[in-house]
Order: C-alpha cells, then sequence, then structure tokens
C-alpha cells in the first residue's frame, strides 16, 4: 500500500476519481507495493484500481490507452526507499571516498527496479527467490555485476556470505529468457588471468541472454587506510587482459555471430594499444561503461573535422582533461591546429590530487584541481570541460564546487561538452 501524493489533472485516474491522500492498495487485484507494481499491472486499457479512503476500502475504474500512466504521483519514484547494497566488495570505490563529502555520495544502492528503470548494475545479493519470480514474470531485462563466477571468490570480493550462491540466479534468469549486461570489474591478483577465463567461459554458456559483457579495470584512491590492498593494471597486465577477452571475441564471434564482451577503453590506454575501430564495438552495447566512448568520439570529431569550416579569427582556449585520454584529446586537437592556424588549443593533463594520482578518468577530476593547476596560467579565451566532471543533470563538481566558482577562480569562461565529437569540435570552434 502506498499513499498518493497527487493526481494529475485531466488523467484517467483524476477522472475515475482518485484524490491526492488516497491509498493505492491494488490494482486489477494485484497489490501494490513499489512501481515496478504498479507500471506492470496498470498497462492495461482497463484498470480496476483499489484504493483506502478514510479507512474504506473503495475500487474505481479507469479507461485509457495501452501503456498509458494512470496519472498518479508518489513521494519517490520508486514509491519506497531505495535498496541499499549489503556487501563490502575489495574494489567498492564508494569506501574509497575522502570523508566530509555531501551524505549521498556515500549512498550504496542495488536495487534491481533501478537496473531495469535507470541502467543500474545489481549484484543480486539482496534478492530472494521471489524478487527473481518477479523479474521473470515481468519480463525485466537488467544489469549485473558479476565479477566473478568462482563461488567462493566472489564471497571474498564482495565481502558477502551469500554473493558465491546468489550467482544461481544468473543462470535462472538467463535460463527464463532474461537478458542480462553483465560488468566485471577486474582487479589484478584476484579475478584477472585464468579466474577472468573461467567468467568469460561460464556467461558464455548462458549465451544468448547474455547481451553483453564488459571488463572495466578497478580504481584505487589514495583512501584506502585499513582497506584490502589492491594494486591497479600496468602496461603488462591491461595488455594481458585484453588479449583474454579477445580469445573470447573469436570464439563468440564463431559461434554466436558477436563478440559479447569487451574491454573498456582504459584498458587499451593503458597498455598503449590503438584503439580498436568503429565496428570492433558492434552496436555500443556498453558505452555507459566506458566501452566504445572514446571510439565513438574520434570518428565523430574527424567527420565533423572533414567539413568544418572556420572564419579565421584568431582563438586560444584551453581544454582540460584526465591523464587517461590526454593523448587522444591532444591528437584530435593537434589535427584541428593543422587545419585552422589561428586556432591555439592548449590541452592540459589534470593530476587527480583530490582521489589520487592513481586516478586517471576525466570524469573525476574535481574544480579544486581544475583551479589549482590552471591558475596563473594563460588559458586564453575559454576553458572546455567534459560534462561527465559534474554531477548528472547539474554544474556541480564532486567537491560541491559549481562552474561558476572555478570560472571566478580562473577568470575565464568555461564550457561543458558532451561525449561527442561533434559537440566538442563546435566548441573548439566557439560555434
Amino acid at each position: 500500500m502506498v499513499k498518493i501524493k497527487s493526481v494529475i489533472n485531466g488523467s484517467p485516474a483524476y477522472e475515475c476519481g482518485i484524490a491526492e491522500g488516497d491509498i493505492l492498495v491494488s490494482i486489477n487485484g494485484n497489490t501494490i507495493k513499489d512501481v515496478l507494481d504498479y507500471m506492470y499491472y496498470a498497462a492495461d486499457v482497463n484498470v480496476e484500481i483499489g484504493i483506502l479512503r478514510n479507512g474504506e476500502e473503495m475500487k474505481f475504474t479507469a479507461r485509457k490507452d495501452e501503456y498509458d500512466d494512470l496519472g498518479l504521483e508518489f513521494d519517490t519514484f520508486l514509491m519506497d526507499s531505495k535498496r541499499r547494497c549489503s556487501n563490502k566488495c575489495v574494489f567498492c570505490f564508494i569506501d574509497q571516498m575522502p570523508p566530509g563529502m555531501r551524505e549521498t555520495l556515500y549512498f550504496k544502492d542495488d536495487d534491481a527496479r533501478l537496473s531495469f528503470l535507470q541502467g543500474n548494475y545489481v549484484t543480486l545479493t539482496n534478492l530472494k527467490d521471489e524478487d527473481i519470480d518477479r523479474i521473470i514474470k515481468m519480463k525485466l531485462n537488467i544489469n549485473v555485476s558479476v565479477h566473478t563466477t568462482n563461488p567462493e571468490l566472489r564471497v571474498k570480493m564482495m565481502g558477502n556470505r551469500f554473493a558465491g550462491e546468489k550467482l544461481k540466479y544468473i543462470r535462472r534468469l538467463a535460463e527464463n529468457g532474461i537478458s542480462l549486461n553483465c560488468q566485471v570489474v577486474c582487479c589484478p591478483d584476484l579475478n584477472d588471468g585464468d579466474e577472468l577465463r573461467r567468467t568469460l567461459s561460464d556467461l558464455g554458456g548462458l549465451m544468448p541472454n547474455i547481451s553483453s559483457m564488459a571488463v572495466v579495470p578497478v580504481g584505487v584512491t589514495k583512501y584506502r587506510e585499513n582497506l584490502f590492498p589492491l594494486k591497479t593494471f600496468d602496461k603488462k597486465g591491461a595488455g594481458e587482459t585484453i588479449d583474454i577477452i579477445e580469445e573470447f571475441q573469436t570464439e563468440f564471434l564463431e559461434k554466436y555471430g558477436t563478440r559479447v564482451v569487451f574491454p573498456s577503453d582504459e584498458f587499451f590506454l593503458t597498455a598503449e594499444r590503438e584503439l580498436p575501430d568503429m565496428a570492433y564495438y558492434e552496436d555500443f552495447p556498453q558505452f555507459e561503461n566506458g566501452v566504445g566512448m572514446l571510439r565513438s568520439l574520434i570518428d565523430e570529431f574527424e567527420n565533423a573535422l572533414e567539413d568544418a569550416e572556420y572564419n579565421g579569427d584568431e582563438r586560444h582556449i584551453t581544454i582540460a582533461t584526465g591523464y587517461c585520454p590526454y593523448p587522444v584529446i591532444k591528437r584530435l586537437c593537434d589535427s584541428v591546429e593543422n587545419k585552422f592556424s589561428s586556432i591555439k588549443i592548449d590541452v592540459v593533463p589534470i593530476r587527480n590530487d583530490f582521489f589520487g594520482n592513481t586516478i586517471t578518468v576525466t570524469g573525476l577530476i574535481t574544480a579544486g584541481d581544475l583551479i589549482s593547476q590552471l591558475k596563473g596560467r594563460d588559458n586564453g579565451t575559454e576553458l572546455l570541460i567534459s560534462q561527465c566532471m559534474l554531477m548528472q543533470n547539474s554544474n556541480i563538481f564532486l567537491d560541491d564546487k559549481t562552474i561558476s566558482d572555478v570560472e571566478n577562480e580562473l577568470d575565464i569562461k568555461i564550457k561543458a561538452t558532451q561525449n561527442d565529437g561533434y559537440d566538442l569540435l563546435d566548441a573548439i570552434l566557439g560555434v
């Protein structure tokens, strides 16, 4: 049962008499516990809504187009609270955060509903058989953080004595037609090498319902006091991991017509190998996991530059980026300077003092590091940063400073660009 916060004027629920403050009990005779129940059972054209009003049970019938929303609004999107993570993963990034940041940054969610609705990755460790039954009944495709298919190793890596036995849910979901995108956070000397081979082999055995797999390197910050000792990938280890993944890609491509598993871009950069071409990434199924982002950016940028024109005005700008993608961004900017001699671009790799020098990706650069490393230099008339440095749908960096704070400190205009080659070139040209 969930309290109705408001009813949208003119909506099916409004027209049939549902009111603010009513308690939603059931839809078409099915008890409603959360947003998944609400969305699933309210998809019909004729919907019988059971509510509780002032202690009295009442029923209303709403008529609407199939899949249209009833028009009910609740206090939270999920209609209840997010499910917290019950693991203590040895590689958890949140456990490596510095103290004193806002409380929301320390919240660990592990909610299968958010996997379906927003693409979050979940471990399945806090689910029960009835939760799996519901996922299968509703045909909810989800994203799973697997990390390893070795039960004992999964217990060790995830700090949860149930983590190994919950692997059975992956098989059960796949065997019942649920499509799974899988993720492996790869840690040197833990789940790499032969353990990675085992994981990829086991998941490959569940095809065709393993839609994709991404292997991403562990991130290690300087805040690891009293935590499990972890190493980061070096050039040799990154190269060996790519080789293992590409062994399985060859096998899967022959058997299933798809590579299925992909290393994140960071592996190629660490191994100092050329990024594969666009065809390698197929339909980019793991883009949000950093798989193929740079290849997409490069190709879009080069296509845009080929047809680009510029008015010839003198222009000097700075682009701030992480150490990891720096060579790629620098090469793209060199190509702009070669085509338009009146444009000067300073590409500055930002050292991550906030989290530690082992963190080299752009998305974890803070305002404080931008200010300390760019202040006092000639940055030109504009500073370009990636939108991934900012909290989603905001202008706030991870250290709670805003774009305006950085603009004021550096006395320069800042433009945040999307991970899109066309957008980046337009920003460079001042379009």
